[in-house]
């Protein structure tokens, strides 16, 4: 039986303090070691292949989905047969890698993500945990459980790899993934993991904007998933409002000779908003109906 060939996958932007230890312990678990330099402007790019790893460079910072694709399309291109994710920033310790490749190599899941909720040894901030919980809980609605959406610490196969590359620049990337998983039904297993939040360098990236790049491609990618419940059932809502501030400003002009002018307002603004809700969610299913019969 042939080896296989696993492979690190580490976006990296500005991280020179942390970028050596991270390549040369994954080196220990791996066969390659990829990293992405999402346009740093400091030396993490020359210290990673310094130590070996092969550097993929952008000219400018393009963002965490963008250094995700670029790495999954590289990785694609030297036929790896599992793919590792890990945080540049010294987070995730790269001793984990052989637990979180092994239900990939046992043939139990195509995705394996390393949950800091089923650890008790990680000890997240207050407002990191109420913030995955919240993007945990949007992510869940009418998609599989996962107890952290946002883990960047992940495992793939060649078979999922092929599937979930990510479109989404920005940090949305990770639960685009994940949805892209569930539509094509990969197995995706959680297995608990250790984080290292007294790292030297604090979080590039502001957690609201964080927050709001991912409940944004949430609702975008289910919005194009299920456009009939997602346009549909507020358009459907606000055709019946239209139909009862109607009813009622008729039954009140009949008994009084009164036109309230309110009411006339509020009938035609919710009658424009379910036509044009109504409207984008018959053209969104017939759009997506169509892509998927092409696909198959």
């Amino acid at each position: 039986m042939n080896k296989r060939l696993i492979v690190a996958c580490i976006p990296a932007y500005n991280e020179e303090k942390s970028i050596a230890k991270v390549v040369l312990k994954s080196r220990k678990y791996v066969d390659k070691v990829i990293v992405c330099d999402d346009g740093s402007t400091d030396m993490t790019g020359e210290i990673a292949e310094a130590l070996g790893a092969e550097v993929i460079r952008h000219h400018k910072n393009m963002g965490y989905g963008a250094a995700l694709e670029s790495l999954f399309r590289r990785a694609l291109d030297i036929r790896a047969d599992i793919v590792v994710t890990l945080d540049a920033d010294g987070q995730h310790n790269p001793e984990d890698i052989p637990r979180i490749i092994e239900p990939i190599l046992r043939g139990e899941a195509d995705i394996v993500i390393g949950s800091r909720f089923l650890s008790s040894r990680s000890k997240m901030p207050a407002y990191r945990r109420i913030g995955v919980k919240i993007i945990n809980s949007i992510f869940r609605a009418g998609a599989k459980k996962i107890s952290d959406t946002q883990s960047g610490y992940r495992a793939y196969s060649i078979k999922a790899l092929s599937l979930v590359r990510p479109i989404e620049s920005g940090m949305g990337a990770s639960v685009e993934i994940l949805l892209k998983a569930e539509q094509n039904k990969l197995r995706i297993k959680e297995i608990p993991i250790r984080i290292y939040y007294k790292v030297e360098q604090p979080s590039k990236v502001n957690p609201v904007v964080h927050a709001l790049d991912v409940i944004l491609t949430t609702l975008k990618h289910k919005s194009i998933r299920h456009p009939l419940m997602f346009y549909g059932g507020p358009g459907a809502v606000s055709i019946v409002t239209a139909l009862t501030t109607g009813l009622l400003l008729v039954q009140i002009f009949n008994e009084s000779r009164y036109f309230s002018l309110p009411l006339a307002i509020l009938t035609v603004g919710f009658s424009l908003i379910g036509i044009v809700l109504c409207s984008t969610a018959i053209i969104l299913w017939i759009l997506v109906s169509l892509i998927r019969e092409m696909k198959e």
